[in-house]
């Protein structure tokens, strides 16, 4: 009991020193540490210092889990080198905390010990319940076994061009002949495919009529008190046949693995009738042969029942040359009838109150002998099935009933099951220099936040199809050599020389070092050709702007009713008409532009709304304004930007004196001369005598009529500005005395309203009709404060500055171990 208090202490101590750590880790990424070390210097040394430590910390670190693990790690050597081995980091530190896990669970005698409790330990209880820290191990996951494929009769070849034949040498439950049926068509992708062989079958043919009826949930038979049957011969095929035969209802289920291949491989096949189930092992030498269980498969009076058999049916066609004819998908049934969850672990909870370990849905079905646990789990994902399949179909045929206005939910599940089994298998392949394709990298760099200059790009391209060309030999998955973010990280780093190169691979793809002279060589090719070649948004700018309008074009071509697209295009506007609206649309607008030529646009809203450069304002006149010339009219400039400014009533009364200022001055600066300003610049600006003697006769004899004309003029001048000043104070004085006027029978107005309204309360109801606008309510001078308030983020922070974000605890998080839960 001591020893339990003491490891409590310990723990939350611990744990308070991590929440302390994450805290403070946290705060130091929301700073800015370049412009720290921009600032002091010392603090630029002080980081250096300490990410040195920590590097020597992580160092120590993985390599003592690493001989614990047996995971590997390279020496981090900066920071960088943590980027580039992030992958591996993590995965060694998974490994450790798993470890910690299970010891801190062994020490508290949660557990007793740390392999995955097996049906045989519990008696093959009935009730298989999964633990939340039960994890697969490693060597289920990743077996290093021999590949199987290699020793089929029949081989697949990786490398095969144009459609995809399907497997069939007979079609039992034929309504087309074989013959007839392996025809082929086109698809709108312009390649030429394989029609399905039972497409006729499977749209034409009815359910059993039992399938349409309410029935008695027939219950399974206890699991602990049956066994499966083991199936890896061909006889044993054979005889578990006969028995399919006599069945109405089978349930099916199928195993796949898909690391070690290329196209992948269907490893085990689970089938149930209502008495028995069985494994069949579809890895063996012959199994081409198990084309015959399509007597079966390929009955329309015998329903198939899956969960989710959307890929199911392809493995079936690719590999075993098998076809679902009748088929019943349980995944599709939960979306009609809406439950909550559509896996088949929610519908063995719901219905047979059995939890499903789904860990090993990740585990290596290649694995021969099977492990007791692994073949417990296959025989369980079919043998509850038919008990789920009668429960839902009772509740469909309840919901269903016919005559009434509810929608037929079992009509619908039967024809999306019905779509699922008409699925077909086609080549992957790929254009290499689109990308377009199922293993293509178009789709993957669509998605990336990454942007590849020409080198970059080309490098990406020719090690992508290289590593596809390699896997194909090699009958691997690409992903087996070489992991998407490797890639990425090769055409990002450009590495120079080898040693680089393989710093970057990950630690698990040995299979690449003898291949490593050969990817080299592939990237510094590249890189010379993508010096001059196109960058990654420039194939996305050409495909998005010339692949779908050669689509279009296409369509068109093969059918003669569409009419000719340059019909649908009309030569003017149906609503601006044939006035030019922008000089970027015309080249010659600007030149030929005329006044008439100017669109006048009504705008909806009042023409006070703009300022006085674009709208006229009312202006008071006098009774004799003084005459102003007309100015010349402007050059028209096509094309102007104009800008509409918020304005309000008060905004344009203030602006409106300084408007009328800056005419006045324009009106006097515009004003015709007199006679005599006329007759003096005329003088001024006569021409020149070539002979000095006549000019100087000229100014002697008009040195006198000067003079007096200048006193003339300077008088008139003096005269016209009085009359503008008398002008302009009669112009306030008019002004001042409407303002004045306004403002009083504003008041009286209000006054009379307000009393108006207090009589109306008074004497009658409160009148709707004549109620103010609430949509339409004016703001006050508060409203309008808060609505140009700025939005300060920092406001209710105590320290003014961003806070690191807090981790999202759940509490009942995914693999948790059970010491720490509270």
């Amino acid at each position: 009991m001591d020893g339990s208090l003491d490891f409590k202490s310990l723990r939350e101590s611990l744990q308070a020193a991590l929440v302390a750590t994450t805290r403070t880790a946290n705060s130091i990424a929301s700073e800015d540490l370049q412009f720290q070390r921009t600032v002091n210097p010392t603090v630029g040394g002080q980081l250096d210092n300490s990410s040195g430590r920590l590097l020597s910390l992580a160092n120590g670190l993985l390599k003592s889990t690493a001989n614990l693990t047996g995971q590997k790690v390279g020496a981090l050597e900066d920071a960088d080198d943590v980027d580039i081995q992030w992958r591996n980091i993590v995965d060694v530190i998974d490994s450790l905390l798993e470890k910690a896990d299970t010891c801190l669970d062994e020490y508290t005698g949660l557990i007793k010990r740390k392999d995955a409790p097996t049906p045989a330990d519990q008696g093959r209880a009935q009730k298989r319940v999964k633990s939340s820290n039960d994890r697969l191990d490693w060597s289920l996951k990743r077996a290093n076994i021999l590949k199987p494929q290699n020793n089929f009769e029949k081989k697949v070849d990786n490398f095969a061009t144009g459609p995809w034949k399907p497997l069939l040498s007979s079609k039992p439950h034929a309504k087309v002949s074989l013959e007839d049926s392996l025809t082929t068509f086109v698809d709108d992708d312009n390649n030429t495919q394989y029609k399905h062989p039972y497409e006729t079958e499977i749209k034409t043919t009815p359910y059993p009529e039992h399938v349409y009826k309410k029935r008695e949930p027939k219950e399974y038979l206890p699991i602990d008190s049956t066994s499966a049957i083991w199936v890896d011969t061909y006889e044993g095929v054979l005889e578990m046949l006969e028995e399919l035969k006599q069945a109405k209802e089978i349930a099916l289920d199928l195993e796949h693995h898909d690391f070690r291949s290329y196209t992948g491989l269907l490893s085990l096949m689970q089938i149930s009738t209502r008495e028995k189930d069985w494994v069949i092992d579809t890895l063996q030498p012959w199994r081409h042969k198990l084309e015959v269980l399509n007597e079966v498969f390929a009955n329309p009076n015998i329903v198939k029942v899956l969960h989710g058999a959307f890929m199911d049916v392809i493995w079936l066609q690719r590999d075993l040359g098998l076809y679902v004819v009748g088929l019943f998908d349980t995944y599709h049934a939960c979306a009609v009838l809406g439950y909550p969850g559509r896996s088949l672990g929610y519908l063995l909870s719901k219905f047979a109150e059995f939890e499903a370990d789904k860990k090993y849905q990740l585990a290596d079905w290649r694995i021969r002998p099977l492990p007791e646990e692994m073949f417990y789990y296959a025989r369980s994902d079919t043998h509850y099935l038919l008990y789920i399949f009668d429960m839902i179909i009772n509740e469909l045929v309840e919901r269903s009933t016919p005559g009434k206005p509810k929608p037929d939910l079992l009509e619908q599940v039967l024809e999306r099951s019905k779509d699922v089994a008409l699925q077909r298998y086609e080549n992957l392949s790929y254009n290499v220099e689109t990308g377009q394709g199922p293993r293509g990298w178009y789709n993957v760099l669509l998605k990336s936040p990454t942007l590849y200059n020409g080198e970059q790009f080309a490098v990406y391209k020719a090690v992508h199809q290289w590593r596809d060309n390699l896997a194909r030999r090699e009958d691997e998955s690409p992903f087996f050599f070489m992991t998407q973010q490797v890639l990425a990280d090769i055409a990002r780093i450009l590495p120079t020389d080898k040693k680089a190169l393989w710093s970057i691979l990950d630690s698990n793809a040995k299979g690449l070092k003898s291949h490593l002279d050969d990817l080299f060589d592939v990237i510094q090719k590249a890189r010379e050709e993508g010096v001059n070649g196109p960058k990654m948004m420039d194939i996305f700018k050409s495909e998005s702007s010339i692949l779908a309008p050669a689509k279009i074009a296409a369509v068109i071509a093969d059918d003669s009713d569409i009419p000719d697209v340059k019909e649908l295009k009309a030569d003017r506007s149906q609503f601006w008409g044939g006035v030019t609206l922008s000089s970027v649309w015309d080249g010659t607008a600007a030149k030929t532009a005329k006044l008439d030529d100017v669109l006048e646009i009504t705008l909806p809203y009042p023409a006070d709304f703009m300022d006085g450069s674009t709208a006229e304002m009312e202006v008071d006149q006098p009774e004799e304004a003084v005459p102003e010339p007309q100015p010349a009219p402007e050059e028209v400039i096509v094309n102007q930007e104009f800008t509409l400014r918020n304005g309000g009533k008060r905004k344009r009364e203030e602006e409106s004196e300084e408007e009328e200022e800056a005419s006045d001055a324009e009106m006097e600066d515009s004003a015709p001369q007199t006679e005599t300003d006329v007759q003096t610049g005329g003088e001024a600006e006569g021409d020149d005598s070539d002979e000095e003697e006549e000019e100087e006769e000229e100014e002697a004899s008009d040195k006198s009529s000067k003079k007096s004309k200048k006193a003339a003029r300077k008088a008139a001048k003096e005269k016209k500005k009085q009359a503008k000043e008398a002008l302009k104070a009669q112009r306030r004085a008019e002004k001042a005395a409407k303002k004045e006027a306004k403002k009083k029978a504003q008041e009286e107005a209000a006054a009379a309203a307000k009393q108006a309204e207090g009589e109306e309360k008074e004497d009658q109801p409160f009148d709707y009709s004549q109620a103010a606008s609430v949509l339409r309510a004016r703001k006050t001078q508060e409203d309008v404060k808060k609505a140009n308030k700025r939005f300060n983020p920092y406001e209710n922070k105590s320290q003014g500055g961003p806070k690191g974000a807090r981790a999202h605890y759940t509490a009942k998080a995914a693999g948790r171990t059970a010491t720490f839960k509270k």
